[in-house]
């Protein structure tokens, strides 16, 4: 199946066919299935941030030891490291400077 260009802004969460404002953060070329693949790796990231929220307001709960903030964590990476995958040479560039993945 043909890749298409998309762009993807990690803050909102956003894969686009459409450059919009500053939604090009990242630039990558990607199948429907890949998208879909990104899509569930960003649901993942907002269920974790909720949970993490949640622990948050437990303050005998320490973050060091919180299993929402290791979920949260790990789906950061996974989509970096997807994103590195798909991406085009700058967002490869950008995120190998960001030194958030090993063995790149």
């Amino acid at each position: 199946m043909e890749k298409e260009k998309f762009y993807v802004d990690i803050g909102s969460m956003e894969i686009s066919r459409l450059k919009a404002g500053d939604n090009n953060d990242y630039v990558i070329y990607a199948t429907p299935e890949e998208v879909i693949k990104l899509r569930d790796l960003f649901d993942n990231m907002y269920s974790a941030d909720g949970d993490a929220f949640i622990r948050a307001h437990i303050p005998i709960k320490q973050y060091h030891h919180d299993e929402s903030n290791d979920n949260y964590d790990e789906a950061m990476i996974q989509i970096f490291r997807m994103l590195y995958e798909l991406g085009d040479e700058q967002t490869r560039n950008h995120i190998k400077s960001m030194e958030i993945l090993k063995n790149i």
